[in-house]
């Protein structure tokens, strides 16, 4: 008996396409479901507050005045400065920030400028404005997803795939609701990889010399151009969008040996000469950084305590591609259901190798050359580079395109006999299952459909718990602001205390606070620690429940003075202090 399967439609019978079709549009839709619902973060704080033209040096200077002022005060410094033009967005970044391009920034100024007030308007919440440019963003790197598998495979199944993870993907839509430049640049990388497979697949199109313009191949600089402006635009939103050039130019070089002369010379010099345009156009800003990089802040460089710990929030980030359920990261069922995930990863990856054709190499260097250098520079430096989503999101689309591979190869569709009928023993009655290989083959492409399945059930339940949350595991300064918000909202007459904070963080904190705290909740903001013990800030807090956010050590000790702070909510600094 022999069995043949038609290879071409992996996603045979027409329900399970449908499936993955309407799973697509669940992502689409999911971007925009609560969209002002969680805590507005301090990265979103401090990018609105950059790209309306301010200063964190000058709104701390206007606001830490010693005086008693309402909580929603604070949000004039997230609407455009008065008189101020997109030169403002720029110095501020140079001021203050010179290690983030101003491309988003630039962009989320024209977007509130244009559309802020009607979107606010409309929906009723000033978080929405700003939100929906980067989910809006994420939208068009779905089309972009699907033309880069085709580009990439040539299959329908894996371009469908790869585009239905990318929808899904909890990272990604946890990203397309926050308002930061991180959906702006996974647009950048996937339309990057676009732009360059379809740049060399013209490189081949043979010079035809004729009047008919229609019979002529485009121009060199119609296909390298476009990948020479989003590569410009790659490094304008994250510096280190240059470690997927250095991928891009490691395949090229690769791809190169295996061509003909005249074509592989003709490759290099498109492609060399549009990394050179991208780095030209960079310098302006590049210059900027380093005359100011003593300005330039990081988060990123605190020391890990081991190997171990490392290689966890690795296997973390990687998995939350497919799944992002946060059980917590000292729980076992954190690794019991991530493991799977990162093995199923991996071998997608080496599957992927083991094919040797020009699509391995391009998602190697796409995904891991990007990582490896983060890697490297985190063992040398001592830093956590290689941990932050915000910088992997530099490889997950290589993640989810080697995953669509593997799963099309092995989502074979039902097999068919090549002879009439299977043969039966004459006067049996009795069912015997035999390992045929057609039952094999029926009994794999039942594991794989699971698989998928599985994948998809994973993805949707991670979205669905996430926009269901007020916040969520990567907003580390303003986790517990929710409740903080909850708490101060309950009291009869809560007055919030605070400084800038130790770490001068408490400006962000306090700004994302403001929008949810009820009216009633004031804000006494102070320059000097020593103005506690002045007769001014008794009359200021008579009469009213004082609440210390985060006080620095020197004010905190100044409240000490008299009584001790009592916790009101301690495991985020927040405390009841003593009334006059």
């Amino acid at each position: 008996m022999n069995v043949a399967a038609d290879q071409n439609h992996p996603l045979s019978p027409t329900w399970l396409r449908l499936l993955v079709i309407v799973l697509l549009v669940v992502g689409i839709a999911f971007r925009f479901v609560n969209l002002n619902h969680k805590v507005y973060t301090p990265d979103e704080v401090e990018t609105t507050l950059r790209a309306a033209g301010y200063t964190q040096q000058e709104a701390a200077q206007t606001v830490f005045q010693n005086e008693v002022i309402a909580a929603k005060d604070l949000q004039r410094f997230q609407w455009l400065k008065p008189g101020s033009t997109a030169v403002d967005t720029v110095r501020s970044l140079t001021l203050e920030a010179p290690q983030h391009p101003p491309l988003y920034f630039l962009l989320d100024r024209l977007w509130i400028q244009v559309l802020g007030n009607p979107i606010q308007a409309l929906f009723g919440s000033p978080l929405t404005a700003s939100r929906l440019l980067p989910a809006l963003l994420s939208l068009l790197a779905l089309p972009l997803m699907a033309t880069l598998a085709w580009e990439l495979f040539a299959s329908p199944a894996i371009a469908l795939l790869s585009t239905a993870f990318l929808a899904l993907c909890p990272l990604a839509m946890l990203f397309a609701q926050t308002a930061c430049p991180v959906t702006l640049l996974m647009l950048a990388v996937v339309a990057s990889h676009y732009l360059l497979l379809r740049a060399t697949r013209l490189s081949d199109v043979p010079k035809i010399r004729s009047r008919d313009v229609l019979k002529r191949p485009p121009s060199a600089w119609l296909h390298w151009g476009p990948y020479a402006l989003v590569a410009t635009l790659g490094l304008y939103t994250q510096p280190l969008f240059a470690l997927t050039l250095i991928g891009h130019a490691m395949w090229i070089m690769q791809s190169a040996i295996a061509r003909p002369r005249g074509s592989f010379q003709q490759m290099l010099n498109g492609f060399w000469l549009s990394l050179l345009v991208a780095g030209l156009l960079f310098v302006p800003w590049l210059l900027v950084w380093v005359a100011n990089a003593e300005r330039a802040t990081s988060q990123w460089t605190i020391s890990l305590s081991s190997l171990e710990h490392l290689g966890a929030l690795w296997l973390l980030n990687v998995t939350t591609v497919f799944l992002d359920v946060d059980f917590g990261f000292g729980h076992a069922w954190t690794w019991v259901v991530r493991l799977p995930l990162a093995v199923l990863v991996v071998w997608a990856l080496y599957a992927l190798y083991q094919r040797a054709d020009r699509a391995w190499f391009f998602v190697l260097t796409s995904t891991v050359m990007p990582f490896l250098v983060l890697m490297l520079s985190d063992l040398v430096l001592n830093s956590q580079r290689s941990t932050v989503n915000q910088y992997l999101a530099l490889c997950y689309p290589g993640v989810q395109l080697a995953v669509a591979s593997f799963l099309a190869t092995k989502l074979t569709p039902k097999p068919h006999y090549l002879s009439p009928r299977p043969h039966r023993s004459v006067g049996s009655s009795r069912f015997v299952l035999r390992l045929t290989p057609y039952t094999w083959t029926l009994m794999k492409r039942m594991v794989w459909r699971g698989v998928l399945l599985t994948l998809f059930v994973a993805s949707l339940a991670s979205n669905t718990v996430s926009a269901a949350s007020l916040t969520w595991w990567h907003e580390h300064q303003n986790y517990f602001n929710a409740a903080i918000a909850d708490r101060l909202n309950t009291e009869p007459s809560p007055l919030l205390l605070s400084d800038a904070g130790d770490d001068a963080t408490n400006l962000d904190n306090l700004m994302s606070l403001s929008y949810r705290l009820n009216p009633n909740v004031r804000m006494l903001l102070l320059q000097d620690a020593n103005w506690v013990t002045s007769e001014t800030f008794m009359s200021q807090t008579a009469d009213s429940t004082v609440i210390a956010f985060r006080p620095s050590r020197s004010l905190k000790q100044a409240l000490e003075r008299s009584h001790p702070l009592q916790p009101f909510l301690p495991e985020a600094e927040v405390w009841l202090a003593p009334t006059p």
